[in-house]
C-alpha cells in the first residue's frame, strides 16, 4: 500500500488560480483608479477655483481663492480615501467590506464637496474683506475656473475604486495570509531543523504539516 501524504501538494493550474483572473483584473482597477483619483484631488485642490475683483481706495483689486482655501474637504476626504485602498489588503472579511465601504465614501464626499465649491463666493468674500479692510466687502466679477469640477472627477475615481472594493475585494489577496482563499498554500518557509525524537519538536513539526520521521 502506497504513503499518502496528508499535506496538499499544489499544482500549476491551482496556484495561478489563487487570485482568479476576474480578481487580479479587479484589484489592478482598484488600485490604478484609487490613486490616480486620489493624485487628480490632491493637485487640483491646489489650483485657483474662483476669481474676481474687490473695491480698495477706489480701485480695484484682483482676489483669488484656490480649492483648499474654498474647501479642505476633498483634500481631507483624498487623504482618506488613499489610505483606506491600502488598508484594504490588511485586513479580511468584514473589516475588508468596512474598509471599503469608507473608500467608497470618501470618493462620495469629496465629490460632493467640490462640486458645491464649484458656485461657493464665501471664500472670495473673506479675501476682499480682508485685502479692503471692510467686514461688509464683497468681490465683484466672480468667476470660477474648471478646477472644481477636474477635482469631482478624481473623486468619482476614488468612488470607483471603493465600489470595485465592495464587489471584488473578497477575492483579493491580504498581506500576511499564509493561504489563499482557493486554499492553495503560499511557498513555505524552511522550517527550522529539530530532533525528531524530542516530543516538542515532533508536535511543532506536525503543527506545520510535516512529516516529522521524513528521511529518518
Amino acid at each position: 500500500m502506497g504513503y499518502v501524504s496528508a499535506v496538499p501538494v499544489p499544482q500549476p493550474r491551482a496556484a495561478r488560480a489563487a487570485v482568479p483572473g476576474g480578481g487580479r483584473r479587479s484589484l489592478a482597477a482598484a488600485l490604478f483608479l484609487g490613486a490616480l483619483g486620489a493624485t487628480v484631488v490632491l493637485l487640483s485642490a491646489g489650483q485657483i477655483w474662483a476669481e474676481g475683483t474687490a473695491s480698495v481706495g477706489g480701485g480695484s483689486v484682483a482676489v483669488e481663492a484656490d480649492g483648499g482655501t474654498v474647501t479642505g474637504v476633498p483634500t481631507a476626504l483624498a487623504i482618506v480615501g488613499l489610505a483606506a485602498l491600502f488598508a484594504v489588503f490588511a485586513v479580511r472579511r468584514t473589516g475588508r467590506t468596512l474598509v471599503a465601504a469608507l473608500l467608497t465614501l470618501s470618493g462620495a464626499g469629496a465629490a460632493l464637496a467640490a462640486v458645491l465649491g464649484a458656485s461657493d463666493r464665501a471664500a472670495l468674500d473673506s479675501e476682499a474683506a480682508r485685502i479692503s479692510g471692510d467686514t461688509a466687502a464683497a468681490v465683484a466679477g466672480l468667476s470660477h475656473t474648471v478646477w472644481p469640477y477636474v477635482t469631482a472627477a478624481g473623486a468619482i475615481l476614488i468612488l470607483l475604486a471603493g465600489l470595485l472594493a465592495l464587489r471584488f475585494g473578497k477575492s483579493w489577496p491580504a498581506m500576511g495570509g499564509r493561504y489563499e482563499r482557493s486554499g492553495t498554500p503560499r511557498a513555505a518557509r524552511k522550517a527550522p531543523t529539530g530532533d525528531p525524537d524530542r516530543p516538542e519538536d515532533l508536535w511543532k513539526a506536525l503543527d506545520r504539516g510535516e512529516d516529522p520521521t521524513h528521511g529518518v
